[in-house]
């Protein structure tokens, strides 16, 4: 692909040739948070821009706070891959994918530098703008892809960016003692539970069994909105910081 105007002022462009049509005529209404997970920046920029990854993301920012652009915003770039959200499956063609820098897991997770989030936030902020993207559409790629991804990684300030003005986000309860559900657990407490997950947006099958598929699709929800732990298992910080997401959709309110 030639080269485009940036859609973000602020970005340099560098063209990956890894993009298609957006289904359906699709406008973005998501943004979807990725960590790179390799070892240089400027070799997992290298790679999103070669042909034979098959492999994209729109934004690219690096540690430093600069913004690359490597696909235009009307176009689907590919970056989500096997993933659902409110029961929709083709998340490519509903986000906007940005890239950040960061070793993540296979690295130790490094914390995120502060001239980093600064970008990623008006990056987010210019987005949501343009494209009128709600705060509960701005997610993480392990809530679309619970298990099979885990990034940005519970290190991500998900709470600096909803102060900023970008994401959902409540505080977390405090964790505490009490009951808790956890894999084997079955009925109508766990069905409950899954309800919410599904209504929240995650792919949650409501079976009222706590399987390995709930355990995966909680740890997910803890990672972006609880991190403090992240063991897959229901505790009362967990279901309540989940219900008051709720509470605190426009829907619900």
């Amino acid at each position: 692909m030639t080269s485009f105007e940036a859609d973000y002022q602020g970005a340099s462009v560098r063209p990956s040739p890894n993009h298609g049509e957006r289904a359906d005529g699709r406008h973005p209404d998501m943004i979807l948070l990725h960590y790179t997970g390799m070892p240089t920046p400027e070799g997992a920029l290298d790679w999103l821009c070669r042909a034979e990854s098959q492999v994209s993301s729109h934004y690219f920012v690096h540690e430093n706070g600069e913004v690359v652009q490597l696909v235009p915003e009307a176009r689907r770039a590919w970056h989500a891959g096997r993933s659902s959200w409110h029961g929709e499956t083709d998340i490519n063609s509903l986000s906007i994918g940005i890239e950040i820098a960061n070793t993540g897991h296979p690295g130790g997770l490094p914390d995120y530098p502060k001239e980093q989030i600064a970008a990623v936030i008006e990056l987010c902020r210019d987005c949501v703008k343009r494209w009128s993207i709600a705060p509960e559409r701005v997610l993480g790629h392990s809530d679309v892809a619970p298990v099979r991804k885990v990034d940005p990684g519970e290190k991500f300030p998900w709470g600096e960016l909803h102060r900023a003005g970008v994401g959902h986000w409540v505080e977390p309860a405090r964790i505490t003692g009490g009951r808790f559900f956890q894999r084997g657990d079955a009925g109508q407490p766990v069905e409950a539970l899954q309800s919410m997950l599904s209504l929240y947006g995650y792919g949650t099958e409501i079976t009222g069994e706590f399987s390995e598929k709930t355990a995966g699709d909680v740890e997910a929800f803890q990672r972006h909105f609880r991190p403090e732990r992240v063991d897959g298992i229901a505790d009362f910080s967990t279901i309540d910081t989940l219900h008051r997401l709720l509470q605190a959709l426009p829907r619900y309110s």
